[in-house]
């Protein structure tokens, strides 16, 4: 197993994921064999799980993934089977008691195939067909509320990050958009399955230029959640203009809609990234200027 992988799960779940890691060799090749598969190499990616390659006894290749916490790996397999047929990999096998499963290869590599140009424009459509099917079957399925992420996660921490933290010259941005948190209010319209980490290296495209979502953190809630943490977080300080454009054009939802949950999800990288030393402290920084109704808008 690759060190990394180890170190980054240690650092998520604590010195008790050691001996979990040190059952993963075994779990794959139990699950492999339940499955006629051959393990072939770990890809060192993620924090919350441990990945391999596989291959079937006809040569088609498979990731394997096994998750250090049963809960995620229910949701997050039980979110990829809600989109079947959708722009999201597909689960071909699931071991419930092992909490692995073996899910398509995107594109035939780790990471999936080229991103075509319109990269922008497919991921948006990509996404609110998934949005769409989230809300005809998501109603049927049991996972945790974006309310109580929000009121139970990201609030309190926002807050207490914004009393203990030195944010310097941040410090005023900070104070104008803090009192903006209260307004943020659900539309139950707009209510849906979430994929809610839609970070670049979560959209893998297939071998004909399409994208296929992988690897989410599935909440219920207002879609405009989503397309905020794509506007922000899908390339940290390039093309945020732009990504906010589309998404409001695909999801019909208006920019002064979106823009308060971007505000929002911003401001808690900010704080997460100056707490940890993280060096995108500063683009965040710029981006979450851009947002600001008291700052001038800049292109980023």
């Amino acid at each position: 197993m690759p060190a990394g992988c180890r170190r980054r799960l240690v650092a998520h779940y604590g010195p008790q994921a050691q001996a979990w890691l040190d059952d993963v060799p075994d779990l794959l090749e139990r699950a492999a064999e339940r499955w006629k598969l051959t393990v072939k190499d770990y890809h060192d990616a993620g924090h919350a799980s441990v990945i391999a390659t596989a291959v079937t006894f006809d040569g088609r290749s498979l990731l394997l993934k096994a998750w250090a916490d049963p809960a995620r790996y229910r949701h997050e397999v039980s979110a990829l089977q809600l989109w079947s047929g959708g722009a999201a990999a597909a689960v071909v096998e699931a071991a419930d008691d092992l909490a692995v499963a073996a899910l398509e290869l995107v594109g035939g590599r780790p990471g999936g195939g080229e991103r075509p140009q319109r990269e922008v424009q497919m991921v948006a459509a990509a996404l609110q067909g998934l949005h769409t099917l989230g809300r005809r079957r998501g109603r049927l399925n049991r996972f945790p509320l974006l309310a109580d992420h929000l009121q139970q996660e990201v609030l309190p921490r926002i807050r207490r990050r914004t009393r203990e933290l030195d944010l310097g010259s941040w410090r005023p941005l900070v104070d104008v958009l803090l009192p903006t948190l209260d307004g943020l209010q659900q539309d139950t319209d707009r209510l849906t399955v979430l994929h809610a980490d839609l970070y670049r290296e979560n959209v893998p495209f297939d071998g004909r230029g399409h994208p296929r979502l992988i690897d989410p953190l599935p909440v219920m809630g207002d879609a405009a959640f989503d397309w905020a943490f794509w506007t922000v977080y899908y390339d940290l300080g390039n093309g945020t203009d732009a990504r906010l454009s589309a998404a409001a054009r695909v999801s019909r939802i208006p920019i002064p809609l979106l823009t308060p949950w971007c505000r929002a999800l911003a401001l808690d990288g900010l704080l997460f990234y100056l707490e940890t030393g993280d060096a995108r402290a500063a683009r965040m920084a710029d981006v979450l200027s851009s947002l600001s109704p008291s700052a001038p808008r800049s292109r980023s």
